[in-house]
C-alpha cells in the first residue's frame, strides 16, 4: 500500500529498509486474525462479549464501532524486525549517522515498509562481515536469546526445548555453543532431522514415544536442569509434560503459548520454578527505555534487549549460529502476498522468510511528503476545511465521527501523523483527502481553514502557534500549553496582533458545551446570591510510567476541564484559586492526580473540584453538586440532571454525553460569524490555573 515516509522524532532513527523478516508465529497470528469475522473473534475469546458490553454502556455503540474499525484496520500492519540503512537521524542521537549499516527492532515501529523510524534503543549496528539479510532476523533471534537467558544454564547441564520450529532451533544452538547438553521434542520429523543437524544431541518425536520418559531415560533418571518451552499450542498437555520433564528444583521457561490449565502435582512435589520470557529482553514494554531513550547501566544490567539482538547477530557473522541450514527463503518486497501464503501453507520450507527491498534500491525517496488517498473535493467555503495533526485514539473514536457527521459543515482534507500506516488507516475511515507525515503541508495549503491539533501534550503550544502564524485558525485537544513559557509565547502572539485580524483559537473544552451544562447555567444564573459547587472526576488509576504523567501531568491534561466549566459556570472573575494533595508514603498512589482544587470568584461564589486516581472503578466517573438559594442540582455522570426546590429541563441519556458534538457545532457557527466560542481570556486563565494547581 502506498502511504508516506515517516517523520523523524527526537530520540529516533529513520530507516530506509533493505530487508525485514516476516515471524511465522507472531505475525501469522495477526494475519489469521485480521481474516476472521467479529463474530468468529467473539466466538473464539468470549471475555469479549462482556468487555464489549461494558464499553458500549459507558461510551455508546457507535464509539466502540469506530474503535473496532481501527483496530481491524491495524491488524493489517505487520513486521517488528528489519535491516537497513540510516537515512536521518534525530536530536538526541548520537552514536548513529547518516549511511549506518543497522538492524532495528519493534512491533508497530519496524514494520515491513520501505522507510521505518525506530527509537535508538532499539537499533544495533551490524557486526561487520554479516550478510544483511540475516541482520534483518536481529530482533527475532533476540527473543530466542532472552528465553536461553531465563533458562540460566550452566556447561554441562541437560536443557529441553520443546518445539522445533524457528525459535526452538535457534535456542538449541544457543544451548550448544554454552557447552549445555540439548534434546529437543516435536511432531515434525524433518524439523526434528534439522535439529539434530544442528547440534540437538537426543532428538524426541513426541507423537511416537512419551517425551517425558525418554528425556528421563536421557538424563539418568535425574530430568532436565530447564525445559524451554518455544512450541506454539492451545493444548495444555505439552506444558504438563515440559514440568514432569524436570528435575526436582528445575524450571520451566515459557517462550512461546500454551493451553494454561496447569496442574498442581505437575509441579508441586518437585517444586518447579515456571517463569515468562518476555520478548527481546530487559527493556521491552519500558516506555523509559524503549521510547525515550533510557538505557539501563551495563553494569547492572547486562543483557538489555538492544544488547541481545547485537549478540545474536555477533553470533551469526562468527556462525556460531547457522541461519543457512535452516534453508531462509528470499521474496522480493513485490511478492510479499506470495512469502504469506508460503508461511501460511507450506511452513516447513519457510522457518526463515525474509523480504528482499534491495531490488528497488535505487528508488529515490518520493520528492513529495504527501500522498492521495480519496479523489479530491471541491472547496466549499460554506464548509470548514480541516487538516489534523495527529491520529490518536481520542481523534479517531470521538472527534473525527462528529466531523464525519456533519459533512455539510466540515471537510477533513489532510491528515499528517508521524507513521504514515496510522494516517493512512484514519484516511480510509474517515475519507480524508490527502495524508502526510510533514505539518508544513497543512500549514502551507491555502484551502485549509482550520488546523486541529490532536498530538501528546508536550507540543501543543508549537503547533498552535505555527498554525496562528500560518493564518489558520486553531482547534487543539487541551491542554493549551504546559508551562508557563508556552503560554506566555502564546499571549505574545495575540498581544502583538492586538487591533489586526487574527485567527480563531480554540481548545476542546468540550463539557461547558455538553446539554447538562447549559442547563445548570440557565437555573443558576437567575441567582442574586453565590453558589456553591462541587465537582468530583474519579480519574481512574494510571500506572506512573504511562505519558499522560508526563509534561504537566493529568492535572494540566484532562484537569483543565473542571476548571474552565467553573468558569463558565460561575460567570464571574475568579480572585483566588489554590491547591492541596495527597502525601503518600508508600503505594502506588501519587499526589500529582490526587487533588482538590479551590476556586473563589469575584461575587462571592465557591467551587471545589476533586480529581483523584485512587477511587472505586465502580464508582461512575464525573458527579457534581450546586448548592444556592435553597436549590440544589446533581449532575451525575453527564447522564442525568436532578433538581431540589428547582425543577430542571427533563434530560438524560444512556451514555455520557460530555458536550463533544455541540463543541463542534458552537466551533462552526463561531468561525462563520467571526465570534470565539470561548473567550480568548478564559482560555489563557484556565491553562494558567491548571498549571498552577498540578505543581507541588
Amino acid at each position: 500500500m502506498d502511504t508516506t515516509v515517516p517523520g523523524i522524532s527526537n530520540g529516533s532513527v529513520r530507516i530506509k529498509v533493505l530487508y525485514s523478516c516476516i515471524s511465522s508465529g507472531t505475525e501469522m497470528s495477526a494475519v489469521n486474525a485480521a481474516q476472521k469475522t467479529i463474530l468468529e473473534r467473539i466466538k473464539s475469546n468470549p471475555a469479549t462479549i462482556t468487555s464489549a458490553l461494558n464499553k458500549v454502556k459507558e461510551v455508546g455503540l457507535q464509539k466502540v464501532l469506530n474503535k473496532v474499525d481501527s483496530m481491524i484496520e491495524k491488524l493489517g500492519i505487520t513486521g517488528y524486525s528489519v535491516s537497513g540503512v540510516v537515512e536521518e537521524v534525530g536530536k538526541g542521537v548520537d552514536n548513529f549517522k547518516v549511511g549506518d549499516l543497522v538492524a532495528a527492532g519493534g512491533a508497530s515501529l519496524a514494520l515491513h515498509a520501505e522507510y521505518v523510524v525506530v527509537p535508538k534503543n532499539l537499533v544495533v549496528k551490524i557486526p561487520e562481515g554479516l550478510d544483511l539479510a540475516y541482520a534483518s532476523m536481529g530482533t527475532v533471534g533476540s527473543i530466542a536469546m532472552h528465553g536461553v537467558r531465563r533458562a540460566n544454564l550452566t556447561l554441562g547441564e541437560y536443557g529441553v526445548v520443546v518445539g522445533c520450529g524457528l525459535m526452538g532451533l535457534l535456542a538449541i544452538q544457543m544451548m550448544k555453543a554454552s557447552g549445555v547438553k540439548v534434546a529437543c521434542t516435536d511432531i515434525n520429523a524433518t524439523r526434528l532431522a534439522l535439529a539434530k543437524e544442528l547440534g540437538a544431541d537426543k532428538v524426541i518425536n513426541s507423537a511416537e514415544e512419551d517425551p517425558v520418559l525418554a528425556v528421563q531415560n536421557w538424563t539418568n533418571g535425574h530430568g532436565a536442569d530447564a525445559v524451554l518451552f518455544t512450541a506454539a499450542t492451545h493444548s495444555d498437555e505439552p506444558l504438563s509434560q515440559s514440568f514432569q520433564m524436570c528435575r526436582k528444583k528445575g524450571k520451566v521457561v515459557l517462550l512461546g503459548v500454551s493451553g494454561m490449565t496447569i496442574k498442581r502435582d505437575d509441579m508441586y512435589k518437585n517444586e518447579i520454578d515456571f517463569i515468562i520470557s518476555t520478548s527481546y529482553g530487559p527493556g521491552r514494554y519500558d516506555p523509559e527505555y524503549e521510547s525515550r531513550g533510557v538505557d539501563y547501566p551495563y553494569a547492572y544490567v547486562r543483557w538489555t534487549e538492544n544488547r541481545n539482538i547485537y549478540n545474536f547477530l555477533e553470533l551469526v557473522r562468527d556462525g556460531v549460529i547457522n541461519i543457512e541450514k535452516i534453508c531462509p527463503k528470499l521474496y522480493g518486497i513485490e511478492q510479499a502476498e506470495q512469502a504469506y501464503e508460503g508461511v501460511k501453507n507450506d511452513p516447513s520450507n519457510h522457518i526463515i522468510t525474509i523480504l528482499d527491498y534491495t531490488l528497488d534500491a535505487d528508488k529515490k525517496k518520493p520528492e513529495s511528503t504527501e500522498v492521495n488517498v480519496n479523489p479530491s473535493k471541491p472547496i466549499n467555503k460554506d464548509i470548514i476545511t480541516i487538516g489534523l495533526i495527529g491520529a490518536g485514539n481520542f481523534a479517531k473514536g470521538t472527534l473525527l465521527p462528529i466531523i464525519a457527521a456533519h459533512s455539510n459543515k466540515f471537510y477533513l482534507k489532510t491528515i499528517v501523523n508521524r507513521t504514515g500506516d496510522k494516517a493512512l488507516n484514519v484516511a480510509r475511515l474517515f475519507k480524508a483527502e490527502k495524508i502526510s507525515s510533514d505539518q508544513n503541508d497543512i500549514f502551507n495549503d491555502p484551502d485549509i481553514d482550520l488546523v486541529m491539533i490532536c498530538t501528546r501534550h508536550n507540543n501543543h503550544a508549537e503547533l498552535v502557534l505555527k498554525g496562528l502564524k500560518a493564518g489558520k485558525h486553531v482547534y487543539v485537544e487541551k491542554p493549551l500549553a504546559v508551562t508557563m513559557d508556552q503560554l506566555d509565547e502564546i499571549k505574545r502572539f495575540y498581544k502583538e496582533n492586538e487591533g489586526k485580524p487574527v485567527p480563531a483559537l480554540m481548545v476542546g473544552f468540550n463539557r461547558r458545551f455538553s446539554k447538562y451544562a447549559k442547563e445548570i447555567k440557565r437555573l443558576i444564573d437567575n441567582r442574586t446570591s453565590p453558589v456553591m459547587l462541587r465537582y468530583r472526576m474519579n480519574a481512574g488509576f494510571i500506572p506512573a510510567d504511562v505519558w499522560v504523567h508526563a509534561d504537566g501531568g493529568r492535572i494540566i491534561g484532562e484537569g483543565c476541564h473542571l476548571i474552565d466549566l467553573m468558569q463558565y459556570l460561575v460567570g464571574k472573575e475568579v480572585v483566588s484559586c489554590s491547591a492541596s494533595h495527597i502525601n503518600p508514603q508508600s503505594g502506588i498512589f501519587l499526589s500529582e492526580d490526587n487533588r482538590s482544587i479551590t476556586m473563589e470568584f469575584g461575587d462571592g461564589s465557591i467551587a471545589f473540584i476533586d480529581y483523584f486516581s485512587c477511587g472505586s472503578k465502580e464508582l461512575p466517573k464525573e458527579y457534581m453538586e450546586a448548592h444556592w438559594e435553597n436549590k440544589s442540582l446533581i449532575m451525575d455522570d453527564y447522564k442525568k440532571l436532578i433538581g431540589y426546590g428547582v425543577k430542571p429541563k427533563s434530560i438524560s441519556s444512556t451514555t455520557s454525553e460530555k458536550g463533544h458534538e455541540e463543541e463542534w457545532l458552537a466551533l462552526y457557527d463561531a468561525l462563520k460569524s467571526g465570534e470565539s466560542p470561548i473567550d480568548l481570556n478564559s482560555l489563557f486563565l484556565t491553562t494558567e490555573l491548571s498549571i498552577l494547581s498540578a505543581q507541588e
